[in-house]
C-alpha cells in the first residue's frame, strides 16, 4: 500500500464535493489524474473506496474509515508543518468556511473581502454546500466553520445566529396568484419554474421540499444565479424561491413577491463549529468578523499560530 498526502487531499475533496470531477479541479488534477490515482489506491488494496452513482459518488465502508485515517494524517502532517514554520517567514493561515447558497451569494462578498484586506496572512477556502452535508463535514473535522439553514440537526455542534434569511415565492406581475398575500408551496408546484442550477444548496434543498410535499418542482430552464433568476421570471418565464435578501437587493422590480406559507421557508442562518472556543485563532478571528464586522480589524493573528489545527 503507498498512498501519498495528494492522495488522500484529493480523497476527501471527493467525498467533501460528492463528484470526482470537482474534487479533482478543488486538487488542482486533470481529470483522468485524478481517476488515475483513485484506481490506483483501490488496486493497492483491492477493495473499492467509492460506490460510483449517476447522480454522482459516495464513500463505501472502506471508504469512510480510509477517510477518518486521512484527516488524521492530513492534520498531523500540518502540525508539523507549524513546527517548522517557526523557522520561517510568510506563514500563511487558511480557514475552511463552508456555506449554504444564499450566505455565499448575499451576505459573504463584502464581509469576506474586508477581511482578507484586514488579514493580509490568510486565506479563505470557501465552498457552497447544502446545510445537511455542511453539518456532517463538521463533525467530521473536515471544515473550521459553516453557516446553515436552522432547518437542519446541528446536534454535536455549537451554533449561533448569522441572519433572517427568509425565503419568497416571485411570479411575473400578470401571473393567475400575483393577487395572493401569501402561497403555499403546493399550489405554487401547480404552475413552471425557474430554477438555479441543479447542483447549487438552495436548489437541492427546494427539491428536497419538494418531495416531502409529494410534488416535483416543474423547471423550465435553470439559471447560475439570483440575478437571472430573477429577471428570468420578469419576462414570464415562470416562478421561483428566493431569499427576501436577493429581492430587496434587485433592481426595480419587474415581478410580484409574496410569502411562502410554509415553517422551512421562514429560517435563519446559523454560524456553527463544533467548539467555537477550540477554533485555531485565525478562524476565531473570522467568527468574530462574521458575527460582528466591527471587530475584524481588532483581532491579531500571530502567523506562527496560523498552520498548526487548519482543518483539510
Amino acid at each position: 500500500m503507498h498512498f501519498d498526502l495528494t492522495d488522500l487531499r484529493l480523497f476527501l475533496h471527493i467525498l467533501d464535493t460528492g463528484n470526482i470531477t470537482a474534487g479533482a479541479v478543488r486538487s488542482h488534477l486533470s481529470l483522468a489524474a485524478a481517476s488515475a490515482r483513485i484506481r490506483a489506491m483501490e488496486a493497492s488494496l483491492g477493495t473499492d473506496f467509492l460506490e460510483r452513482g449517476r447522480r454522482g459518488v459516495k464513500p463505501t465502508p472502506a471508504g469512510n474509515a480510509l477517510a477518518r485515517h486521512a484527516r488524521v494524517i492530513l492534520q498531523q502532517a500540518e502540525r508539523m508543518q507549524q513546527d517548522l514554520a517557526d523557522y520561517a517567514e510568510g506563514v500563511k493561515g487558511q480557514v475552511r468556511l463552508l456555506c449554504n447558497t444564499t450566505a455565499i451569494t448575499e451576505y459573504l462578498p463584502e464581509l469576506l473581502a474586508d477581511f482578507l484586506r484586514s488579514h493580509a496572512n490568510l486565506d479563505i477556502d470557501l465552498q457552497e454546500l447544502p446545510s445537511a452535508r455542511i453539518t456532517h463535514a463538521l463533525r467530521e473535522g473536515a471544515a473550521d466553520l459553516g453557516i446553515v439553514s436552522d432547518a437542519v440537526d446541528t446536534s454535536g455542534l455549537q451554533t449561533q445566529p448569522f441572519r433572517d434569511d427568509p425565503l419568497v415565492l416571485i411570479l411575473p406581475l400578470d401571473h393567475p396568484l400575483s393577487d395572493a398575500v401569501a402561497v403555499n408551496f403546493s399550489a405554487a408546484l401547480q404552475h413552471d419554474f425557474v430554477g438555479l442550477s441543479a447542483d447549487s444548496a438552495l436548489a437541492i434543498y427546494l427539491e428536497e421540499q419538494a418531495l416531502h410535499s409529494g410534488a416535483r418542482m416543474q423547471v423550465r430552464i435553470r439559471a447560475e444565479g439570483f440575478d437571472g433568476v430573477m429577471r428570468m421570471v420578469g419576462r414570464g418565464a415562470g416562478l421561483a424561491i428566493v431569499p427576501l435578501a436577493a429581492v430587496e437587493r434587485a433592481a426595480p422590480a419587474t415581478f410580484k413577491s409574496v410569502a411562502l406559507n410554509e415553517p422551512w421557508a421562514r429560517r435563519t442562518l446559523m454560524m456553527c463549529a463544533r467548539d467555537f472556543s477550540a477554533l485555531p485563532p485565525y478562524a476565531q478571528a473570522l467568527l468574530h468578523a462574521l458575527t460582528d464586522p466591527r471587530v475584524s480589524e481588532q483581532i491579531d493573528v500571530d502567523p506562527r499560530q496560523l498552520n498548526g489545527d487548519r482543518a483539510l
